[in-house]
């Protein structure tokens, strides 16, 4: 069917369109030029238009979940909402339920979504909650900074071995890129240790993270993957790891730094949690200013915030150690789940407030780093979610990076600790982010940085991804409105996916089955089977599974959108 989306106000940063009133048109489930008079109208009269949202960081699907909510049944009391005549009934805040996960995006305008940590083993697992996940389409990212065939051809420099390895993995657990948490500390943990800094090594592989990263990056560079190493650094949530992370953006400045493949080469996951300073929790502040400064000064670097929303949450991570040390400060229950060779992770309960001095400042330092940050193209909204609160909560970040006056009133009202004035600078910074610039951190700019080219944007030949909200830009101010900013970007007024009318007026009105996104290597059919040949004694030696029954068959993946990547050259 054709339809025409008239007289919105559009934002579409990727084609340098910022508040034009002007009419969308999409046949087919694309983007044209042109439509027939045929063609159905959707009224979206002063209202703002955008891509559909594009989430590059959240934790959706998977065993970590599954473990989440059986264990927090009084998490999985909350958000119910009942079953309609189209959708499913709905459970769950922080760790919601497959389908109102979908749902829940879809009420934002959100269509796309990455799975930021897939453990290889349980990728079947991982798939068939995106197969129950509706309405949107998710790219896993495998996890490889903790595998003990990285962590051997990282220590003896065999990059092309590894490139070989990730490409034949790829395929078989259908996954879209490189995910790295905590290099070398995932491997410590096994022995109830932890590395600290990058180049502390992993205990009997003696290989540190400065060699896995740089390993990593540079097969990830030869495969020519769409995305670049996605870049959990170690003392993730630590006093004074700001140093730590600056470190480990400097490890890609001469490896990757002029890609042939992207314009970015390293990204780096909720940074928030990267960006303290000081030795201990009592002298603990911001060191978001120096985080900052290092990606203005170097265009190859993108980062997500992870961003605090002073909720009752879920941790959640595949850096297990880190986990055993939260539950070791709260003192709240600790679920941990150690995959063999691969990686471990851990889950534990947290409530984030604003009476709490750390938590408030934790929220600072997010903030920071969204208003120091100058360039929105290197800046990613997220929360981690659900880590530093659930992903419903976009809105509310969305409502304080356009207010001054709203976090203004929440640093002098009191509604979070006053250390927030003595530990951050936050009370200091004016800046307000305008539409264009939230349609860049949340649309077009996590789009590029994954090689997503048919979405993120509203140019000709592009997804039908579209959302529409009920915000008129020339009557609302921002910044003294920030409740109808957050009701605006919380209920879409339309969700457009694939052309197919999702939302209407806040409400699921279609559902439509998830896709899976993965990245296929091409022309390294020889390599894959040789270093799985090489690999198979230590396989079938260590794993409790045959290697059989580790393949991700076709048949969990009924709906893929497969990505044919050209070693050297950017996917397609």
């Amino acid at each position: 069917m054709e339809y025409i989306l008239k007289n919105g106000i559009v934002y579409d940063p990727e084609n340098n369109i910022a508040g034009e009133k002007m009419d969308i048109q999409y046949k087919d489930g694309k983007i044209v030029d042109s439509v027939s008079d045929n063609a159905k109208v959707l009224d979206a009269t002063d209202k703002v238009v955008m891509a559909a949202g594009v989430d590059p960081h959240s934790h959706i699907a998977g065993p970590k979940l599954v473990v989440g909510r059986l264990y927090r049944p009084e998490d999985s009391r909350r958000g119910v909402v009942p079953k309609t005549g189209v959708t499913r009934s709905e459970t769950g805040f922080s760790i919601p339920s497959c389908p109102a996960t979908g749902y829940r995006y879809s009420r934002m305008g959100y269509g796309t979504v990455v799975e930021a940590a897939m453990p290889p083993l349980e990728a079947k697992h991982t798939h068939e909650e995106i197969n129950a996940i509706p309405n949107l389409d998710v790219a896993p990212l495998p996890l490889f900074g903790n595998n003990w065939f990285t962590l051997e051809y990282a220590r003896e420099n065999k990059v092309d071995d590894l490139a070989a390895f990730i490409s034949a993995w790829l395929k078989l657990v259908k996954g879209y890129g490189v995910k790295i948490v905590n290099p070398c500390g995932g491997e410590a943990w096994g022995w109830g240790m932890n590395v600290h800094g990058v180049d502390d090594p992993a205990p009997y592989f003696d290989v540190t993270a400065r060699e896995v990263i740089t390993a990593l990056a540079k097969a990830n560079e030869k495969l020519g993957l769409p995305h670049s190493i996605h870049l959990h650094p170690n003392d993730l949530g630590h006093p004074g790891n700001n140093g730590t992370t600056i470190e480990s953006m400097k490890i890609l400045k001469n490896i990757t730094k002029n890609s042939p493949v992207r314009n970015q080469s390293l990204h780096m996951t909720h940074i928030q949690y990267h960006s303290y300073a000081g030795t201990n929790w009592r002298d603990f502040e911001s060191g978001a200013g120096d985080v900052a400064k290092y990606i203005n000064s170097n265009d190859y670097v993108t980062a997500d915030i992870g961003q605090i929303t002073l909720d009752e949450t879920t941790t959640m991570t595949a850096d297990g150690p880190m986990e055993f040390d939260l539950h070791q400060l709260n003192g709240l229950k600790w679920a941990n789940k150690d995959i063999e060779l691969e990686t471990a992770s851990g889950i534990v309960p947290f409530i984030y407030s604003g009476r709490n001095s750390v938590h408030s400042v934790q929220w600072a330092i997010g903030l920071e780093l969204f208003l120091l940050i100058n360039n929105p193209w290197q800046v990613f909204l997220t929360t981690d979610s659900p880590n530093a609160g659930p992903f419903i909560r976009y809105p509310r970040v969305i409502s304080w990076l356009m207010s001054n006056k709203r976090r203004t009133e929440m640093i002098e009202n009191r509604e979070v600790h006053k250390a927030v004035e003595r530990k951050s600078i936050l009370a200091t910074l004016d800046r307000e982010y305008d539409f264009s610039e939230i349609a860049t951190i949340s649309r077009a700019a996590p789009a590029k940085a994954y090689g997503f080219t048919d979405r993120g944007h509203l140019g000709v030949g592009a997804n039908a991804d579209i959302a529409v909200y009920d915000i008129n830009p020339n009557e609302v101010d921002p910044s003294a409105q920030y409740e109808l900013i957050e009701k605006g970007f919380g209920n879409a007024a339309y969700t457009i996916k694939n052309g197919n009318v999702l939302v209407k007026d806040g409400e699921v009105v279609q559902v439509v089955p998830s896709h899976t996104i993965w990245a296929n290597v091409q022309g390294m059919e020889a390599q894959e089977e040789a270093i799985i040949e090489s690999i198979m004694p230590t396989f079938n030696k260590y794993y409790t599974v045959k290697f059989e029954n580790y393949k991700v068959d076709d048949h969990y993946v009924p709906n893929p959108i497969e990505v044919k990547v050209q070693p050297g050259k950017a996917g397609k």
